[in-house]
């Protein structure tokens, strides 16, 4: 039982049409599906990935109206990393953000990978990083009508950093209940706190790995737009899943138990130090009622609210997604 990387990242933002802008002109993504939120169908959710919406390339996110600002701290997703192929395609990416005003830092190195630190408009934590040296799970394939070249574009989601005030029982959890194994460490960025320690699952790499960041220095993040609501790990399918949930219940952590979300099915769980886990299964995919080259134009919604788009429609404010 091993979980095969990361699913999928949701975070939050408070203007869809700026993220929008933001994740396809300016990052490339393509939006595979636009939605809303099933708990709360009141709010859009985005679902930006590859060119067909490969699991393990979707970054979504929740509009949250008038979402307030985030106070970065401990007990959090600090950081989404996402993948391209090359050192020369961070390169590109520099001088691409350097043309569009996006804040960045210079390419720096981290566990041997070459990497971009970068933020969105909402101050999004975010990071590119370097496949050129990776081995492991597979990247997914860049959209030909990107503005970005596709030898360049982002291939999918890589590491994401957990903030923590003591990582030992995040640790715990994800060794002796999901199977993670441990692969190494580097220096913080932050003088005198520990060293990020990184695990990875299923066939390794870039797109399957936890990095754990313990601060002693912070208190707990307050969320808000800009902020990740939670992180899903990959499940081939509805059997595993549920021969997780067991083991999840063995380890006696509450869950929501197996929840269709129509595109694919979820169990969802906190560990201790509240970060929220969702594991997901790899089918049936977005285009499950859309056609592939249609994906993200119109408003899709489960069948399970179907019958109440009128009025799902007449709250949301107006989002163009269609393409030429």
């Amino acid at each position: 039982m091993e979980l095969k990387g990361i699913h999928h990242v949701s975070a939050i933002t408070a203007i869809a049409k700026q993220n929008y802008h933001f994740y396809t002109d300016i990052l490339g993504l393509r939006l595979v599906k636009k939605s809303v939120n099933q708990d709360d169908p009141s709010m859009y959710h985005l679902f930006y990935a590859d060119e067909i919406g490969r699991p393990g390339t979707d970054l979504t996110f929740f509009e949250i109206d008038r979402a307030g600002h985030t106070y970065q701290g401990n007990n959090s997703i600090s950081l989404t990393a996402l993948r391209v192929p090359s050192d020369e395609a961070l390169r590109y990416w520099e001088n691409r953000f350097s043309e569009n005003n996006v804040l960045y830092q210079p390419i720096t190195e981290q566990l041997g990978r070459k990497v971009l630190f970068f933020q969105d408009p909402e101050d999004q934590r975010l990071m590119l990083i370097s496949d050129q040296n990776n081995q492991g799970v597979q990247a997914g394939i860049p959209w030909d009508r990107s503005p970005v070249p596709t030898q360049y574009g982002i291939t999918g989601l890589g590491p994401v950093k957990l903030t923590v005030p003591d990582k030992t029982q995040t640790e715990r959890v994800l060794t002796e209940v999901m199977n993670f194994r441990y692969k190494g460490s580097y220096e913080p960025y932050i003088a005198g706190q520990p060293n990020v320690d990184v695990y990875e699952t299923g066939q390794g790499g870039t797109g399957t790995e936890v990095h754990i960041e313990e601060r002693t220095d912070l208190s707990r993040e307050k969320p808000g737009r800009g902020s990740v609501h939670h992180v899903a790990f990959r499940v081939a399918d509805e059997v595993e899943l549920l021969a997780w949930r067991d083991i999840v219940r063995s380890a006696r952590m509450p869950n929501s138990g197996i929840v269709d979300r129509y595109y694919f099915k979820s169990l969802y769980f906190r560990e201790p130090n509240g970060i929220l886990y969702e594991l997901a299964t790899d089918g049936p995919g977005f285009a499950t009622d859309e056609s592939v080259e249609k994906l993200g134009e119109a408003l899709a919604l489960p069948p399970f609210l179907e019958d109440q788009r009128a009025s799902i429609e007449a709250r949301l404010e107006p989002l163009n997604t269609k393409r030429d």
